[in-house]
């Protein structure tokens, strides 16, 4: 049986801030983005400070790789409708806050949002997806590049490298179904297990820095209080839920009472409402009943 580990939320939050753990997201971000990738440092951002509202629902953390782009990985524990909002506000402020006071548009640092959801985002039967900011003409149906000289100058191959960009991992849709390494990191973003078979990089790594038994009792006592939390945040959101399809179902069963007295005021028999409603005409003449003796 795998063991249980550190959930990754919370590894962000108290131990991947640390330089001696980089090679734990190192390894969870090159294999999401498909190439090596070396942190350079954590940094702090005025757009990823931590409220007292929000300091369980959501954890993220701002790193700066070696080739000077930003890296905002950010885990989103509850429902939030306007979170495409708050992803777009995230990149938006990781790119100002970062670029010197009368320097060129040049030296805008390159933005790359991560989500991990767990909570449904949007609506898609994929568990990944990747956004990016493509010029398409509307004539020819061709894609606006950069031109010889940007892309010696800048050292960029296409516009988009120049845009934020996306990630969302949706945990939630995913089958635990391995197909290849960056499944393996999902699956352990899910569960906090990792498999022996696993190979993916940085995952031992986390397999052996993130073990829950090796935690100081302090911090085994803080970590056992976070998932108490967020055990309360999926109860409450639970019991919401209940009450939201409750009050639904009263209020179709409200308009259907009306519709039965609408009808029958009309002069249509119980038996042919009845059959309309798909129900018994016996339940049709109580309902009548009831109305008629307030």
């Amino acid at each position: 049986m795998a063991k249980k580990l550190v959930r990754f939320d919370w590894a962000m939050k108290k131990m991947l801030r640390h330089k001696a753990n980089f090679d734990i997201l190192e390894g969870f971000l090159s294999e999401l983005l498909g190439e090596e990738v070396k942190i350079k440092q954590v940094l702090d951002s005025e757009s990823n400070k931590e409220t007292e509202d929000d300091k369980f629902n959501r954890v993220d953390i701002l790193v700066e790789n070696e080739k000077g782009e930003l890296v905002i990985i950010e885990v989103q524990n509850t429902q939030e409708y306007d979170y495409f909002h708050r992803m777009l506000f995230g990149a938006s402020k990781a790119v100002t806050e970062h670029i010197k006071e009368g320097s060129a548009y040049a030296q805008v640092k390159k933005v790359i949002s991560i989500t991990i959801a767990y909570f449904d985002l949007g609506q898609g039967k994929d568990y990944v997806y990747h956004g990016t900011t493509v010029f398409k003409g509307i004539h020819k149906g061709d894609i606006l590049g950069l031109s010889d000289k940007q892309i010696e100058v800048y050292q960029k191959k296409s516009v988009h490298e120049i845009y934020p960009e996306y990630w969302v991992i949706k945990t939630g849709k995913f089958r635990n179904r391995i197909n290849d390494r960056l499944d393996e990191w999902i699956y352990f973003l899910k569960n906090a297990e990792i498999k022996p078979s696993f190979s993916a990089k940085g995952l031992k790594e986390a397999n052996e820095k993130l073990d829950t038994m090796r935690l100081p009792e302090k911090e085994r006592i803080a970590y056992d209080k976070y998932l108490l939390h967020l055990m309360s945040i999926a109860s409450r959101n639970h019991t919401i839920e209940i009450e939201a399809k409750e009050i639904i179902k009263k209020a179709k069963e409200e308009e259907r009472i009306e519709v039965i007295l609408e009808m029958s005021k009309d002069g249509v028999p119980a038996k042919t409402i009845a059959k309309y409603l798909k129900t018994s005409e016996e339940q049709i003449v109580q309902i009548i009943e009831n109305q008629s003796n307030k």
